[in-house]
């Protein structure tokens, strides 16, 4: 097409070539279109950007070996390199719906097969031209569950055992520099329930295992470190017991592992460990922070003349974390959950998700400054870095992940019950939304996927090249009111299964290069 044709073809001919080539100089300069986030919706349906696709990686209830199958409401996912386009996924399996596996009746049978939903897969996954695919009965792939017997760390005793049977409720985790998993066991208490230090129930189980099996609860809510090539577990006791949310692992300035933790309950707290070592998480001191002071308040009995008149030891302490925070003064907060580190800056992030009760509906991201930039210092200042809202687009913030150009990916988690009600109308399905910190759409907030009904994204987890982003689709279809009356028949029809999805495609590509 030569230039006259071109410029009939744009409805210019008739105007004369000086206006016109002034056109084609404009519309050279004109700049690009703006990137339109996703609009709100309540399908039910995995919904991607333009730019973006998503393909199922695996499925509840699909073979990973001969005797074993993936579990349910997967959750945390972290990626162990073995060689190029190869390696090893840790997939949390949080707790389970009853209606969806032997039933509501709470029988041994019925509790037996849930307590084999739970705890954690390791799966070979491998890259195949252009996706990822889980490597069936790979001899990697195996499973972690409520009846796995798991020690403590230290040879440590808990209520007589040294051992504990099982693992569950695990929600976000971590990955240490040594190449090793991090699962944190959350809410607990949904199983088992829960008491204080005098032996006062806090809180009853729901699910009522604790009928058929009657188990300490002391023994569950903590930190959970897994080999990923051999499965080989334990629980970490330095690092305290509470509704643990994620383990972000880092180093100090002295060469020094520090884990920040936080327990994800209303008005609970932000926890930081300082290990002994730079390389391992076994033995160390834990601190709760106070916001107010800007401190990191140490929960070591021997530090705080406070504690000793409250526990007779240190294993006490960690086993009570929750009540010795409140005793040195730590700061209470809007549920904090997961915790990441700006590639750019090197402040710490900390997903607060909500706290109605005092009327914050839609939670924020705060950032930790720490004193010298240093994760070993015990002086920090603190910021609010997002805040949710209707004005904003989303609400709930939950995990988080940074790619290399300081773009923060983060999902949400507004209740299924709370979906499209109050505070919550008009922002639809929970999402995964990523914060741009360079370019022409920097500051700018998009949604880039919308979960289906009743679900949210759990787990964003890079492949090594950055061109994946793993991602759980957890608990679809969770209002349903029996296994007939279902509010999600994602993602194939009939019972909703929650998965594990990749999302890969030229506009992921141009976020994660800075070329958007």
């Amino acid at each position: 097409m030569n230039r006259r044709n071109f410029l009939q073809f744009l409805g210019i001919s008739g105007v004369g070539l000086s206006l016109a080539d002034n056109f084609l100089v404009h519309a050279a300069k004109a700049p690009k279109a703006q990137l339109a986030s996703l609009p709100p919706s309540t399908e039910d349906k995995l919904i991607t950007i333009a730019g973006i696709t998503s393909t199922i990686l695996i499925r509840w209830g699909e073979s990973i070996n001969p005797t074993e199958k993936f579990g349910y409401n997967n959750d945390f996912i972290a990626f162990h390199p073995l060689e190029k386009d190869r390696g090893l996924l840790w997939v949390n399996h949080e707790y389970v719906n009853a209606l969806f596996i032997g039933g509501p009746d709470r029988t041994k049978s019925n509790i037996d097969a849930e307590m084999l939903e739970v705890g954690g897969s390791i799966l070979e996954v491998k890259k195949n031209k252009n996706d990822w695919a889980v490597v069936k009965n790979s001899p990697y792939n195996r499973r972690l569950d409520a009846k796995t017997i798991i020690p403590f760390a230290n040879n440590e005793s808990i209520k007589g055992s040294d051992k504990a049977i099982g693992t569950m409720s695990g929600c976000a985790g971590g990955y240490t520099p040594w190449g090793t998993f991090l699962s944190c066991e959350e809410n607990y208490d949904m199983f088992w329930g829960d008491r204080d230090s005098k032996g006062k129930e806090t809180a009853k189980s729901w699910m009522k295992w604790d009928e058929q099996y009657p188990l300490p609860p002391e023994h569950y809510g903590w930190v959970v470190e897994i080999e990923p090539k051999t499965g080989v577990a334990k629980k970490l006791i330095g690092l305290g017991r509470c509704a643990h949310e994620c383990a972000a692992v880092t180093m100090s300035s002295k060469g020094k592992v520090v884990a920040y933790t936080g327990d994800d309950t209303i008005n609970e707290h932000l926890y930081k460990f300082i290990s002994d070592t730079g390389d391992s998480l076994d033995k160390g001191k834990l601190y709760v922070a106070n916001l107010e002071k800007g401190e990191w308040l140490s929960l070591d009995i021997n530090d705080q003349p406070i504690l000793k008149e409250h526990f007779k030891t240190q294993i006490d302490v960690l086993i009570y974390a929750r009540e010795a925070a409140k005793l040195v003064g730590a700061t209470p907060l809007d549920r904090p959950e997961d915790i990441e580190f700006d590639p750019l800056t090197g402040h710490v992030f900390v997903a607060l998700t909500n706290n109605k009760t005092t009327q914050n509906y839609h939670g924020s991201i705060l950032k930790i400054i720490e004193n010298d930039n240093d994760p070993g210092s015990l002086k920090f200042s603190h910021e609010v870095f997002l805040t949710g809202g209707q004005d904003k687009g989303f609400a709930c913030p939950d995990n988080m992940v940074f790619d290399p150009k300081g773009n923060l990916w983060f999902t949400t988690d507004i209740s299924g019950d709370a979906i499209e009600t109050g505070a919550y109308k008009g922002l639809g399905n929970n999402g995964l939304y990523v914060f741009l910190r360079s370019g022409s759409h920097q500051g700018k907030i998009i949604r880039v996927a919308t979960a289906p009904k009743d679900a949210e994204f759990t787990g964003p987890c890079f492949s090594p090249d950055f061109k994946t982003l793993f991602l759980s689709v957890q608990h679809p279809g969770e209002e349903s009111k029996s296994a007939t009356e279902l509010t999600s028949h994602w993602p194939d029809g009939g019972i909703p299964k929650p998965s594990v999805v990749t999302l890969q495609g030229p506009l992921l590509e141009k976020i994660v290069t800075g070329k958007l």
